[in-house]
């Protein structure tokens, strides 16, 4: 009996010392994570309760160089729903569906989603979010939002691009200067019950968002404008495929508009344009048939897309020659329509010949076999090395995603016949930017530029964040071969292939092409024309290529006209001012005259006094043999060959 009292003493206590030391154990832990990580277990804690809710940046604006905004933002919202909070659930669903144009089912599945938050839609417009507001639901998150806006919708669409759904650039300068254009996102921080409920009048933390910096370019709005209007209007015309035209400044690189039409409107980019659609039959249409067609609608092609170059090619051949000094200006060479070349016969534009003719002269006929034969006296080897020096080989380095690279031979596979193709701008692929940027380095004193939009990057208080800088590479082209050149292309235009790009007062250089495209029997052509101006001193050069067009497809007769429609318009608009040789005064009537006052006159005498002055056409309105009012008015100085309107009674 004492025994057993005995053990069970032991036992006792052998319990008690364990219990001790259990608490004991627990004790130190508890106070280890009261006091020791307590400031850890806070913040967890803190965590487990906070819901953080994006506040969308504003994204940089791009301007173009006159500071017109072209590229801005439209407040909207995004609506969500926390289904922790829902108190209304079927009233949630019908106020969503119906307002934001949502299919029932959809708005259901999300709403009825247990998670700690699901987003319904994005970018709604401000007032079907206020009209959602106003029904204060439970449960349901009304946050602002930024939708991205192009006041000029279809204009330089290529160019500038788009952005999707979050915000971030697509295509173009908003995803090429991503990284300055976007913000920083803000947030709201709201705290909740362990069940996700929020805290009614817990203090709410916000973080500012902070907005993306401006961005300033070169494209220039209203050239812009006169460059898609030129462009269009061949389009049509000529029922090409498409119309390419780039404007740049020869000396520095910065480009002033950029033309693929048709263009698309970046405010529905996702929205098929009609000559996208045309021959497609929408009943078979399928996701992935529809996402190249948007590709395709989307491409930059002036510089995405290769082509040969031909006729206009010759600047870089010529250029290469008098380099080398293997011609000079009077060589003499002659034309029969064609040149052999071991076993080929290459013929010439002109099926007859062009007959003896000089260097010059060549130019300005754009006579193949006077080229072919520059292209043997250079030989390959500085053929290509000019071709390098003139970045021919290489990518531009425009500050635009998706440009394409040459197609060349490798020079082993470079022929005598291969070579006098390439001599006139066939059997090898180039972009447009690459002609106009390797053309600029010959008639701009020999400088290869580096083409580009971006010119400054501010911050939202119009501080520069960003000043941007592109390379020059010196000594392309010697300033003699580069006068000589100017002086050559000027003639062109004058007196040779290029007439149609002709404008009295202005000194315009340039060069015509006609392209056949491969396959050659398929009589498909690329009629393009490169022109500068000033030629003399070239502040403005600019390429037009014309994709198929039917009928008459010269590029002297139909592209070239395109160039001088469009430096008609901008050479005033950029200050260059005309300048008239005494044989275009003669030819064009250039100057003013004064109007004469007709009013009170007879019809009779008023032809009597016109015999005197240099006008234009005469308009009679109204009935009778009196003029009563006249426009312009008498004594206006006016431009000589104006049109006169006569009101008669």
């Amino acid at each position: 009996m004492a025994r057993n009292k005995t053990f069970n003493r032991r036992n006792v206590l052998i319990i008690i010392i364990f219990v001790l030391i259990a608490a004991t154990g627990l004790t130190v832990r508890l106070g280890y994570l009261m006091i020791v990580k307590s400031a850890e277990y806070a913040e967890r804690a803190e965590d487990l309760h906070e819901r953080e809710r994006a506040i969308k940046a504003a994204r940089g604006i791009i301007y173009d160089r006159n500071g017109i905004a072209i590229a801005t933002n439209k407040p909207v919202s995004t609506i969500s729903v926390i289904h922790s909070q829902i108190k209304e659930p079927e009233k949630v669903i019908q106020v969503l569906s119906d307002l934001l144009d949502l299919d029932e089912a959809k708005v259901r599945k999300r709403v009825e989603k247990v998670s700690s938050i699901e987003r319904i839609k994005s970018n709604v417009d401000k007032e079907i979010a206020d009209a959602i507001r106003d029904y204060d639901l439970d449960g349901v998150m009304v946050d602002e939002d930024y939708k991205r806006y192009y006041p000029f919708e279809t204009l330089a669409s290529k160019v500038i691009g788009f952005t999707g759904s979050d915000n971030q650039g697509i295509i173009g300068l908003e995803v090429a200067y991503e990284k300055y254009l976007k913000g920083i996102d803000g947030t709201i921080l709201t705290l909740t019950t362990a069940y996700g409920v929020e805290i009614e009048n817990a203090a709410e933390d916000r973080i500012e968002p902070k907005a993306g910096n401006d961005l300033y370019i070169s494209l220039d709005v209203n050239i812009q404008k006169y460059a898609e209007q030129a462009a269009l209007k061949v389009l049509e015309a000529k029922q090409a495929n498409n119309v390419k035209l780039i404007v740049m400044s020869p000396k520095t690189g910065e480009i002033y508009a950029m033309v693929n039409v048709p263009e698309f409107n970046l405010n529905s980019p996702y929205t098929l344009t009609d000559n996208m659609l045309e021959g497609i039959d929408m009943t078979t249409l399928t996701s992935e048939k529809k996402n190249d067609l948007l590709n395709n609608m989307w491409r930059n092609a002036s510089i995405s897309d290769t082509y040969e170059p031909g006729s206009s090619f010759k600047i870089i051949t010529a250029t290469a020659a008098l380099e080398e000094k293997v011609v000079s200006l009077n060589d003499h060479f002659h034309c029969p329509g064609y040149k052999i070349v071991e076993d080929r016969r290459i013929r010439c534009h002109k099926a007859g010949g062009h007959g003896s003719e000089t260097f010059i002269e060549g130019i300005k006929n754009s006579c193949n076999p006077v080229f072919m034969e520059l292209g043997a006296r250079v030989g390959l080897t500085n053929m290509y090395k000019y071709f390098k020096k003139l970045g021919l080989f290489q990518k531009t380095g425009i500050d635009l995603p998706g440009e394409a690279k040459s197609i060349m031979h490798k020079p082993e596979k470079v022929g005598a016949v291969e070579l006098a193709t390439i001599s006139f701008g066939q059997s090898f692929q180039i972009t447009p930017l690459q002609l106009l940027v390797a053309s600029s380095a010959v008639v701009n004193g020999g400088n290869l530029v580096t083409p580009h939009f971006g010119i400054t990057a501010k911050s939202p208080d119009g501080s520069i964040v960003k000043t941007f800088e592109y390379p020059v590479q010196a000594g392309a082209v010697s300033k003699e071969t580069s006068e000589t050149m100017k002086n050559l292309l000027e003639l062109v235009v004058s007196e040779g292939t290029g007439k149609r790009a002709y404008l009295p007062g202005f000194r315009i250089g340039g060069k015509t092409a006609t392209s056949e495209k491969l396959p050659r029997s398929s009589n498909k052509y690329i009629s393009s024309f490169i022109g500068f101006a000033p030629a003399n001193d070239p502040q403005v050069m600019a390429v037009v290529l014309i994709d198929e067009p039917v009928g008459i497809y010269y590029g002297g007769t139909i592209a070239a006209p395109v160039v001088s429609e469009v430096f008609d318009n901008i050479l005033p608009y950029l200050g260059i001012e005309e300048s008239y040789t005494e044989a275009e005064i003669k030819e064009y009537s250039i100057g003013t005259v004064q109007m004469p006052d007709f009013i009170g006159k007879t019809v009779k005498e008023v032809k009597e006094i016109l015999k005197e002055v240099d006008l234009g056409e005469v308009y009679y309105t109204g009935e009778g043999d009196i003029v009563s009012e006249q426009f312009p008015l008498p004594g206006e100085k006016i431009e000589r060959n104006s049109d006169l309107i006569l009101y008669l009674k």
